[in-house]
């Protein structure tokens, strides 16, 4: 039986794809699940439609997504920590505490997104990455100065 994918249907195709399917699998599972249609002509031009406000709708996220790069690299933030003479933490900063610091500036970053090595125990200046999504990564300096007694 002939289908057209409304959507991309793992190990078959993308969606607008017109693909050859057994009937059952095309009546039991793709068409009950919104999966795939009869390729109509008016379906052919649905799914098209589908495809371009899709399109827009990916191109328009990749924008804002590097806006907001652009927007968070180069932002310095400073964290005050207890440290002895030697410039050693009494504790660590992690991936926690910098993604704190972010939102209290008004930036929407989880910790997940603060690619972090390990936890960060010394007085000094670091160039953090910032993971805002695949392909979209920012760099921010984070200084680590010791708290006033």
């Amino acid at each position: 039986m002939k289908l057209l994918l409304a959507e991309d249907v793992r190990h078959l195709g993308k969606a607008g794809d017109i693909v050859n399917v057994r009937d059952g699998y095309a009546r039991n599972y793709l068409v009950p699940q919104g999966l795939a249609l009869i390729p109509t002509q008016g379906n052919i031009e649905r799914v098209e439609e589908l495809k371009k406000k899709r399109a827009a709708d990916i191109e328009a996220r990749k924008a804002r997504l590097a806006e907001a790069a652009a927007i968070l690299e180069g932002t310095s933030i400073t964290i005050k920590a207890q440290a002895n003479e030697q410039g050693h933490l009494f504790g660590s900063v992690t991936q926690k505490d910098i993604a704190a610091a972010l939102q209290a500036m008004g930036h929407k970053i989880s910790e997940s997104q603060v690619l972090l090595a390990e936890p960060i125990r010394m007085l000094d200046r670091f160039h953090i990455p910032v993971r805002l999504e695949e392909g979209f990564e920012a760099n921010i300096d984070l200084w680590v100065v010791p708290e006033e007694a």
